[in-house]
């Protein structure tokens, strides 16, 4: 009787210890390209603060192919490139830009978006959500369809 009675207040114990080693693992769900690719991603934050954008400019964006080629608009300008995913990192490598210069405040968010997308970030999805996590911003998109 002794032996049932410990038995079952040991239980709930090992159950517990079970479960806590279970949900102690690391979730290792790295990004993949299906995860970006055939999307325009359109910027909405940058630094968790909201975009405005004036008239006439337009919102950046950034559009992905299934071999992740890479182009879209950084605030001013057109660019385009060959974007690499590793490791849950993105970066657009030897990305190239039309050179049309702009007024402010265009030209310093297509500076942050540009060195953000060439320099590599830390990528995560979240339901239509993508963030890049740089060195020194976080970009966040909205994914709409591809145009």
């Amino acid at each position: 009787m002794k032996k049932r009675f410990f038995a079952v207040l040991a239980l709930p114990a090992i159950l517990a210890a079970c479960a806590s080693n279970t949900e102690s693992e690391p979730t290792n769900s790295m990004i993949t390209n299906t995860d970006l690719a055939a999307y325009n991603w359109v910027l909405n934050k940058v630094d968790g603060n909201e975009l405005e954008i004036a008239e006439p400019f337009q919102v950046p964006n950034l559009q992905l192919s299934t071999d992740l080629g890479a182009n879209g608009h950084a605030g001013c300008n057109r660019y385009f490139g060959q974007a690499e995913l590793n490791e849950g990192k993105l970066r657009i490598e030897n990305m190239g830009m039309t050179m049309m210069a702009c007024p402010e405040p265009a030209m310093e968010l297509e500076r942050v978006m540009s060195a953000t997308l060439m320099d590599w970030s830390t990528a995560t999805v979240a339901g239509n959500q993508l963030t890049l996590t740089g060195i020194e911003h976080t970009l966040t998109f909205t994914r709409t369809d591809a145009e």
